[in-house]
């Protein structure tokens, strides 16, 4: 006689990002993600997902912790190593690129044809940044033309630690487009992933901590933008502000607790995620080094050496 076995499920457990570690949110709370639903015009939930954890204020607080504490060997790298580190990213993402593929499909409510043409441009943007680490100071800086006995340059450094409230609707392409520029020029990262549909950008965080990333460089929230977002705007030691995925109300709110410590704020704008990104996420969160060096005496010929 012959018994059909059976088998239950292995149900993942998504875990915060943070400091190269996986915690549970410290106030133990979680709340439900749905998939959405494929219907045209649908906006309704579908089946449900996993229980995401609902991050805190502390939760908040320890990510800028390690952002800071990872900032110095970060920024320190130099420019090609940093490009080196995220290429094995991309190399790690196209390897798990099935995983991702139905992940946004059941967050975006995409066909899985769609969902992996989301998912290649996301790999493919990462490459892009990737190959911007070594290039961007060509770009933003240069020897400046003086009066005098001097060389004058101008150097871009990066502004320190940021915070980025991640795209809602775009919950990958969207997610790696404004990530990869903020770590790409030396910054490090505390992401506040999208609220309706955080499980890939907490995925990701696995594909962070299995690659030569550094622990820290970026740090993954998963929870409420408007519960999180204050107490980062108004962090004393977070430097810059990415308010992409904040509405009109939050992101004017913000804003203002911004300006206590004068951060850099990139505010919110549409965007279309499969045009070219441009520069300008990466040139938002640099800052201007201008150093004057004497050139010696001048000899018979009029040259400085």
């Amino acid at each position: 006689m012959s018994e059909t076995s059976t088998r239950l499920s292995v149900f993942k457990t998504y875990k915060l990002y943070v400091g190269g570690k996986f915690p549970r949110s410290e106030s133990g709370r979680v709340y439900e993600v749905s998939a959405k639903s494929s219907a045209a015009g649908a906006a309704g939930k579908g089946k449900w997902l996993a229980n995401a954890p609902l991050s805190s204020r502390k939760d908040a607080r320890d990510a800028v912790v390690a952002a800071r504490k990872a900032f110095g060997g970060w920024s320190g790298a130099t420019a090609y190593n940093r490009g080196q580190i995220l290429y094995r990213v991309a190399e790690m993402l196209e390897g798990r690129r099935e995983q991702f593929v139905r992940e946004v499909a059941d967050a975006e409510g995409l066909s899985k044809s769609k969902a992996g043409a989301v998912v290649d441009a996301a790999i493919d943007r990462w490459v892009w940044y990737a190959g911007w680490t070594d290039k961007i100071a060509q770009i933003v800086g240069g020897a400046n033309p003086v009066a005098g006995p001097y060389f004058n340059l101008s150097t871009p450094e990066p502004t320190g630690v940021v915070t980025v409230i991640a795209p809602q609707e775009s919950s990958f392409l969207g997610l790696v487009s404004v990530i990869t520029p903020v770590i790409a020029t030396g910054n490090t990262a505390v992401v506040i992933a999208s609220e309706k549909a955080p499980l890939p950008a907490l995925s990701l965080g696995e594909v962070l901590a299995t690659s030569d990333l550094p622990g820290g460089v970026v740090n993954i929230l998963s929870g409420k933008a408007a519960e999180m977002g204050p107490h980062l705007a108004a962090h004393q030691d977070v430097n810059a502000i990415d308010l992409t995925g904040a509405d009109a109300e939050l992101a004017r709110e913000l804003e203002l607790a911004a300006a206590d410590n004068l951060k850099r704020v990139l505010r919110p704008r549409a965007a279309d995620w499969s045009a070219d990104p441009g520069t300008h996420r990466m040139t938002a969160f640099l800052e201007t080094k201008t150093v004057w060096h004497p050139t010696g005496s001048l000899g018979a010929s009029g040259s400085a050496y």
